[in-house]
């Protein structure tokens, strides 16, 4: 009995932390306009790509703005993401939904 319990156990901790592992990253497609980590929504429009540049230059670092639930993402490819900063865009890749970053495989011009 003592085993039976002891192996319910290890299985139950084993399938926590898969579960938590899975919740933490994702695969996914996301729209919004690539901003910057300091002006964020106040950046999420066309024209902002000067001050995003700025912005990255004293730190901070290109973001996908996502105003359908206002979610800020920081981008891993920041050359790419400084070609498209004050553009609406399609971004797809894996989210870490932890450190609130996206590892881009692809990026493009939202469709109208």
């Amino acid at each position: 009995m003592k085993k039976l319990i002891a192996r319910a156990l290890v299985f139950a901790v084993a399938l926590g932390v898969t579960s938590m592992m899975m919740a933490a990253s994702m695969d996914g497609s996301w729209t919004g306009w690539v901003t910057d980590t300091h002006c964020g929504e106040k950046g999420a429009k066309a024209g902002h790509a000067e001050c995003a540049a700025k912005c990255v230059k004293e730190g901070g670092k290109y973001a996908l703005f996502n105003p359908a639930d206002k979610t800020l993402w920081v981008l891993s490819n920041q050359t790419e993401a400084a070609k498209m900063a004050g553009k609406e865009v399609t971004v797809k890749g894996k989210a870490d939904t932890e450190k609130k970053t996206i590892e881009v495989s692809s990026m493009m011009e939202a469709k109208k």
